[in-house]
């Protein structure tokens, strides 16, 4: 058995008694009233998901395993000759809660180097789609014609106890981890590269390997480690998560769940936002005609939005109450390595005068950026121009935090997921009852 499935293996032997231990002495205590807002409003702030892997706090930002952003990417080992730890460490931490050695760091690595080979079958299919198809139906589908190949379908039918779910689950999530970057860069530069493609390297990294797939050079491999890192988990009730955490409730396998999830990330209200954000600040852009971007411009602009009854697009979050901690990261990124780059200038002008005008409009909860107001200036940056792909290296990272949910999901047997519907007369006679109790 592999380091990193024996130190899982003693983390849900450790982690289990406390879910039962839960359920049978304090199932009835109450976390709170469901009101008619948040029946009709998507559950916004209904407390009824469970997760260790991230917690998302409204003013501190994201903590992965209780630990921030700059903890996280200090805390684990890094890449050697490079800034930003490598994905497999990052895995391992995520998965188990503990920081990895870099000898365990290592061990995930050459993991993943074994497990990293594309079926053919998987090429047929993305070639067999048009062309004009978009990169997100195309890695969805990739994900989907490998269920073939899950380990967990192959063990439930031959028969296997509930507690031994999460072995084969964290196989399918093991092997799915280690392809992903293929199928990611195979679909850039058969749709963007003239259909060119590179082998991977066998000396390279999650994020080196990525970089090296996609044909941009150093310092892109960073890059790509960061982002991945970024992306990989937000709690569990956005919809890439909730979703491949309610299809794996069925029971079905790792391939089924992540390919659901990323079918939701693709919507633009959540990962396809980063695109809408980078077409807004070019528009912008042009109308300023070389003009530096300066606070009284950037702030006529924005009104100017605001004014024709759209949103700003980057600002605001669901949950956060502040900068988004995963914009500041590269943020820092950026004043660091592309200080001067003009598109980064305009995005930092945005950032000192946007929370200003928001506050002053007054119908923003949040005026602060989220991580898609900075993302898509990195990438155009290094070259990767094409915006539809942008989703898709969110998906690559998401798929990080969800496949550990859905490990420790089966692991700590989690039940289908089946909340309860009232019809639109219910919630009006409940209105009424309470009117009259008034």
């Amino acid at each position: 058995m592999a380091k990193l499935k024996e130190k899982l293996a003693a983390k849900i032997k450790e982690q289990l008694p406390r879910t039962q231990k839960l359920l049978k002495e304090h199932g009835d205590v109450k976390l709170g009233e469901v009101t008619i807002a948040q029946a009709i409003g998507g559950a916004r702030g209904v407390r009824c998901l469970v997760t260790d892997i991230s917690y998302l706090d409204p003013l501190e930002g994201i903590r992965f395993r209780g630990k921030t952003i700059p903890e996280t990417f200090a805390a684990l080992p890094k890449v050697p000759g490079c800034e930003y730890p490598f994905v497999e460490g990052f895995w391992w931490f995520l998965v188990t809660g503990e920081v990895p050695t870099m000898e365990e760091t290592l061990d995930v690595v050459a993991d993943f180097k074994a497990r990293r080979a594309l079926p053919a079958y998987v090429i047929d299919v993305l070639r067999a789609l048009p062309r004009d198809t978009h990169p997100m139906t195309m890695f969805s589908s990739a994900i989907l014609a490998m269920q073939r190949e899950s380990v967990y379908v192959k063990r439930y039918n031959e028969g296997m106890k509930k507690d031994q779910y999460w072995e084969p689950t964290f196989e399918d999530a093991q092997n799915l981890l280690a392809k992903l970057p293929s199928i990611a860069a195979y679909i850039y530069r058969m749709k963007y590269k003239a259909d060119v493609h590179i082998h991977p390297s066998l000396d390279l990294d999650f994020g080196g390997n990525f970089a090296h797939m996609m044909g941009i050079p150093k310092p892109y491999d960073d890059v790509a480690r960061m982002y991945f890192i970024l992306h990989s988990d937000h709690e569990s009730g956005n919809v890439s998560a909730h979703t491949t955490h309610l299809v794996a409730s069925a029971l079905s396998d790792a391939y089924y769940s992540l390919s659901a999830g990323m079918n939701g990330l693709a919507g633009p209200l959540h990962g396809l936002a980063n695109q809408e954000v980078l077409s807004w600040v070019m528009k912008f852009q042009t109308k300023l005609g070389g003009q530096e971007p300066t606070e009284e411009l950037v702030k006529q602009a924005l009104w100017d939005t605001l004014n024709a009854g759209q949103v700003v697009p980057g600002y605001g979050h669901a949950v956060l109450r502040k900068t988004d901690p995963r914009y500041v990261a590269q943020m820092e990124f950026c004043l660091k390595n592309l200080p001067d780059y003009p598109l980064f200038k305009l995005i930092n002008m945005i950032y000192k005068v946007a929370p200003g005008v928001l506050t002053e409009h007054g119908k923003t909860k949040n005026p602060w950026p989220n991580v898609d107001a900075q993302s898509g200036v990195i990438q155009w940056y290094y070259g990767l121009t094409e915006w539809d792909f942008y989703t898709v290296l969110f998906g690559v990272g998401r798929a990080i935090g969800v496949l550990a949910n859905i490990t420790w999901d089966r692991a700590l047997g989690y039940p289908i997921e089946r909340p309860k519907s009232l019809t639109t007369k219910m919630l009006e006679d409940t209105a009424a009852e309470a009117a009259k109790a008034k």
